[in-house]
C-alpha cells in the first residue's frame, strides 16, 4: 500500500497541507457569497450581458461552491 492510498490522496491537491485547505476553503465561501450577488451584477451592469444569463452563471456558480463545501465537509477537511 502506498502512502497516498493510505492518506486518502487521489489528486496532485493534497487536503493534509494547510494551505491547500486554507485555499480551498476560502475558494468556496467566494463561490458561495460572490458567485449569485457580485457576478450578475458586474456582468449585467458593467458588461452588458443578458439579465437571464448573468443570473443561470451566478446560480452555477452559488451551485459550484455549495458542492466544493459539501466534499471539503465530506472529507473532513473542515470539521
Amino acid at each position: 500500500m502506498t502512502e497516498d492510498e493510505e492518506t486518502g490522496n487521489t489528486g496532485m491537491i493534497d487536503l493534509e497541507s494547510k494551505f491547500w485547505r486554507t485555499t480551498l476553503l476560502i475558494v468556496s465561501v467566494v463561490l458561495i457569497f460572490a458567485g449569485p450577488t457580485y457576478v450578475p451584477y458586474v456582468l449585467n451592469g458593467i458588461l452588458n450581458l443578458d439579465y437571464i444569463a448573468s443570473i443561470v452563471t451566478g446560480i452555477v456558480l452559488l451551485t459550484v461552491g455549495l458542492l466544493m463545501m459539501w466534499y471539503l465537509i465530506r472529507k473532513k477537511v473542515i470539521v
